[in-house]
């Protein structure tokens, strides 16, 4: 089941011609991100030689989804800085601090979808500025659609789930050291996570 139309003038034509699905026509309205059965998260290279996680336990966000013009469904979603989350309490600290995110200056980060693309069967490529601190700049999502359910309260629910690579200098995200051996702490390139669970909301 396709959410966007794709970008040509070919496809363009189609969707004015064919009929609606159905099906896709029903997901049509506007959708709230439920943080309790989302996650945004991240992986990072640390020391060269292994991975760190983490993820952001406070976020929220809405979806507009059109079905009759799919292209015109959007994305939005606030991250606040501070419930970074690796595991480790002196890391966490670290990465809220001025040498990283600096959260008490600059508490949330966002995204703002500007638009989307199939990019064939149900992954999507969702394009939008990313704003760290006080940058922002384009980033790409690609996105899996994972389907829709009725759960058992009656809330109808829609799922992603995709990623993102970014280089965190881009953002001003610049901390780094030097090991002894070669190399820094820290990459530049980091791996954004986003497993998300949206529930419709009542007309």
């Amino acid at each position: 089941m396709g959410l966007f139309s794709r970008k040509n003038n070919e496809s363009a034509v189609a969707v004015a011609t064919l009929p609606v699905d159905p099906a896709l026509a029903a997901l049509t309205g506007d959708y709230s991100i439920d943080p309790a059965h989302s996650s945004i998260g991240f992986t990072v290279r640390h020391a060269m030689v292994t991975n760190v996680r983490g993820t952001f336990a406070e976020h929220e966000g809405s979806l507009k989804l059109d079905g009759s013009d799919p292209g015109s469904s959007t994305a939005s979603i606030d991250v606040k800085i501070a419930s970074v989350d690796t595991g480790i309490g002196d890391r966490d600290g670290h990465l809220r601090s001025g040498d990283f995110f600096d959260a008490e200056q600059f508490p949330l980060m966002t995204f703002r979808s500007t638009e989307a693309a199939q990019l064939g069967g149900d992954k999507y490529r969702i394009t939008g500025d990313l704003t760290i601190k006080d940058v922002t700049k384009p980033l790409s999502i690609d996105l899996e659609f994972n389907g829709t359910a009725t759960d058992v309260y009656g809330n109808e629910r829609v799922g992603f789930e995709g990623s993102a690579e970014i280089l965190r200098s881009e953002w001003g995200l610049t901390w780094n050291a030097a090991l002894e051996t070669g190399g820094v702490m820290v990459s530049d390139k980091v791996k954004l996570n986003f497993d998300i669970s949206a529930i419709k909301n009542a007309a």
